[in-house]
């Protein structure tokens, strides 16, 4: 595979909240068409990296580029209109709206009204079950299904790159292994993946590479397959 062009890149980025010193000093890229692993413990400032990409967060210091453009004087809803989408931890679809409604707020910065059709049928065809469901209140779906809302939702602002923090998150094994093949399929289409996780062994069996964070700060780093292997990885992260 010859050089990945890089989409999303981190220098040095620290980030404070109050007297919290969450991020010190990340540097990390993201190639285009990658699938990039974070994993780490609670509290390692896996989730703050991703709220500082998406500019939920500012960074105190460093540099965020997306595509080669400095990032941290982009509001958070421009972020979005740059092509970076996050899917939140806890999926926080709007309750007491339909799932119908959900997805079309993900195309609320778009004005391309045949394309944005054309998107939620792609996205009712990849979730059958939020087909059947499409004119429900989103509060009353299954964890599951919330979560498959969220990354629909995601899609439909046709993302460059989409950031999914903790997808797996209270969901049984079965729906942990749908929610992953999905996440993949996403990729292998073209949507570039920067992925919070605390299932280690499913995060790295579907990253091209990752990152390990230890208290705000990355502590190893590598291909995927060969972060898995080794024994400290293993230990503190896969159980053994």
């Amino acid at each position: 595979m010859g050089e990945v062009a890089t989409m999303l890149e981190l220098e040095d980025v620290h980030v404070h909240y109050g007297a919290i010193w969450a991020l010190k000093g990340i540097n990390l890229t993201v190639g285009k068409g990658e699938i990039v692993s974070l994993i780490g413990a609670n509290g390692a400032g896996k989730s703050t990296t991703l709220r500082a990409i998406s500019g939920i967060v500012k960074a105190s210091s460093g540099r965020i580029s997306f595509q080669g453009e400095d990032l941290d004087k982009v509001p958070s809803h421009d972020i979005v209109k740059r092509g970076i989408a996050q899917v939140p931890e806890g999926r926080r679809v709007f309750a007491n709206l339909s799932v119908l409604e959900n997805l079309e707020m993900g195309a609320y910065i778009r004005n391309d009204t045949k394309e944005i059709k054309r998107d939620l049928e792609g996205v009712l065809v990849r979730f059958p079950r939020l087909k059947e469901r499409i004119g429900q209140v989103s509060g009353t779906l299954s964890g599951g299904e919330q979560q498959m809302l969220a990354i629909g939702r995601a899609l439909m602002t046709r993302p460059k790159l989409m950031l999914l923090d903790e997808p797996s998150m209270g969901l049984a094994p079965l729906l942990v292994k749908e929610i992953f093949s999905i996440i993949e399929e996403i990729n292998k289409e073209g949507t570039t993946i920067l992925l919070v996780e605390q299932n280690a062994r499913m995060a790295l069996q579907i990253a091209n590479r990752a990152y390990v964070l230890e208290t705000g700060r990355i502590v190893l780093d590598g291909p995927a397959q060969e972060l898995a292997k080794q024994e400290d990885v293993k230990k503190a992260y896969l159980g053994g």
